[in-house]
């Protein structure tokens, strides 16, 4: 048959009636008709009611539109939570602009490198973090010999900050973020995107290994994106929401714009402890939050002083980020919150899978829940195609839960692509699939579990060993804070696990080896001989501005810590 249009019962056409561009901005418009009284946003001593945010975003939208920003401009973002990034993430779209939420951990130098690949014209910086940002531009002055128009720099104003700094913003010649939104009208007509395919945003991957990539989403993947992720998680209209997770990371799961569509209130936390945490639980009525394992960990190990328990209502809690251990999703539901693992990559707009519970595992022993539960599950409502492939063949694994695959998605919740990037697309699109670089299992009942990054399975005696596995194990143990696996290089099984561990606060340190030989016995109680780690490490671990630990340094570490000696026995 012929590759012509679908037949249908009809040739009734397209018209502006019936048929326009996706967009989430319609949200904030809808929000502030619906709620205009309700709180949006709240910041500390401040707080915007939805009508206040609409007004606000249209002013921001009106002011760089003012100065000729618009479609084919990026404006970067500079910022922890705090109300002006979530204004951005409406205001800078309606301009017709491109929002990028930059990570404030990253140095200077690869901000300077995300500024200058992304040819921001405006950078909107909170306060604290604006000698970052002077640094970073100066990096692409001297780079660029003469050759550089800067941007145009706002400076974000934070009464809880050092007012220094931000004096210090203004004497460099820095446009205040409260001045810059009075050049707005705040009745701007904004207009939404001819077409859906569009850029609502840029943000760059955490690149462990490699020059960070600029993953492009478009608008009708964050309106998809911010509707999947409430229906997937049961959120609420009007939930109370708190900004655990940093909205720099894919937009904050695209939270941002889903908070709008369910007209709730953003809860802004410039700094995560476990302490602000419980004290958003128990004074602001959080009722949701998003959170990375390594910032449950902090909630689990909390002392006593810092925590709320029992808690006053349930707290639902999605995870994702990296892989948790089963030991620490039977910890958070065991302190009262209702935890959601889901899986994503900053390619699938962030989170894309999720382990749908079952209620037939409700009866099911607590071990057993948890082993569950640690899986990545099954695709989000929004994402088409999710499966395990054979690396070579790119053939479905079979559904047995032990043959590894690489997990692959397709669909509307997968980029546009990697900006200016051409090399970089074409090996993650190839054969008509996203590839996630991450390796898999698909058990009876379809459901996915990530075993490993591909550079991170170790290969020992031909075996393969999954370091997810080892260290979901290593984090059973009651000393263990943290831990990561490594391959190191061994005379015998020409690799071998290495465990990088971080002990809890109060563990007597005194006596590593014996505590290193505790810990090897601790593993050869629980898992094959050929997976016990052969050396153990101690000491903090290094991580990413994500929070992601950097693998790529243990492994380097283990290197140099030479071969594994064959044993003389």
């Amino acid at each position: 048959m012929a590759d012509g249009p679908e037949r249908d019962i009809d040739e009734l056409p397209k018209n502006p009636a019936n048929y326009t561009a996706l967009t989430p901005l319609w949200f904030l418009e809808r929000a502030a008709l619906v709620h205009p009284d309700r709180l949006a946003v709240v910041h500390g001593p401040a707080r915007y009611t939805w009508a206040e945010t609409y007004r606000r975003c249209r002013r921001l939208a009106s002011a760089l539109a003012s100065r000729s920003i618009g479609p084919g401009s990026t404006v970067a973002v500079i910022a922890p939570n705090i109300p002006a990034i979530y204004e951005a993430h409406f205001g800078v779209p309606m301009a017709g602009a491109v929002v990028n939420c930059v990570n404030i951990r990253l140095i200077a130098p690869t901000i300077a490198f995300l500024l200058d690949h992304s040819s921001a014209e405006v950078v909107m910086v909170d306060q604290e973090f604006f000698s970052l940002a002077e640094e970073s531009l100066k990096i692409i002055a001297d780079k660029t010999k003469g050759a550089f128009k800067p941007p145009l720099l706002i400076v974000i104003r934070d009464e809880t900050c050092d007012p220094k700094s931000l004096q210090n913003a203004l004497r460099k010649g820095a446009i205040e973020y409260e001045k810059f939104l009075e050049s707005g009208d705040p009745e701007f007509a904004w207009k939404p995107p001819k077409d859906e395919w569009q850029s609502i945003s840029l943000g760059y991957t955490s690149g462990t290994t490699s020059s960070p990539k600029g993953v492009v989403l478009h608008h009708r993947g964050a309106y998809l994106m911010a509707l999947s992720g409430p229906l997937i998680w049961g959120m609420n209209e009007g939930a109370i929401y708190l900004w655990t997770l940093p909205m720099f990371h894919c937009n904050g799961w695209c939270y941002a714009w889903s908070l709008a569509a369910l007209c709730g209130t953003s809860i802004c936390l410039r700094q995560v402890t476990a302490k602000a945490v419980y004290s958003a639980i128990a004074n602001q009525g959080v009722t949701h939050f998003c959170a990375a394992p390594v910032v449950l960990n902090t909630i689990i190990n909390a002392p006593p002083s810092d925590s709320i328990l029992p808690l006053p209502r349930v707290v639902n809690v999605m995870t994702a980020g990296a892989a948790p251990p089963p030991s620490l999703l039977a910890a958070m539901s065991h302190l009262g919150f209702r935890v959601t693992h889901t899986y994503g990559l900053s390619e699938t707009y962030g989170p894309s899978t999720v382990c749908a519970w079952k209620p037939e595992w409700d009866h099911l022993p607590p071990e057993e829940q948890a082993r569950l539960h640690a899986r990545q599950g099954v695709r989000y409502i929004g994402l088409e195609g999710l499966d395990v492939v054979n690396l070579k063949t790119m053939r479905p694994v079979p559904a047995d839960g032990t043959t590894l695959g690489e997990i692959v998605m397709r669909g509307n919740l997968v980029m546009k692509g990697y900006l200016k990037n051409p090399k970089a697309n074409e090996e993650a699109f190839a054969n008509g699939w996203y590839h996630s670089g991450d390796l898999g299992v698909k058990h009876p009942d379809g459901y996915i579990e990530v075993k490993d990054r591909a550079k991170d399975i170790i290969i020992s005696g031909g075996e393969n060993i999954s370091s997810l596995e080892v260290e979901s194990i290593l984090y059973l143990h009651p000393a263990i804070l943290e831990a990561s696996v490594v391959a190191r290089p061994d005379e015998q099984w020409g690799e071998s696990p290495c465990a990088f561990v971080t002990l809890k606060d109060g563990v007597n340190q005194t006596n590593e080896r014996a505590l290193a030989e505790g810990i090897m016995k601790f593993c050869r109680e629980k898992m094959p001989a050929y997976w016990v780690p052969k050396s153990v490490v101690f000491g903090p671990l290094p991580k990413t501005a994500t929070g992601k630990i950097k693998k790529h340094e243990l492994r380097a570490k283990a290197k140099e810590m030479g071969p594994v000696k064959k044993s003389r026995l």
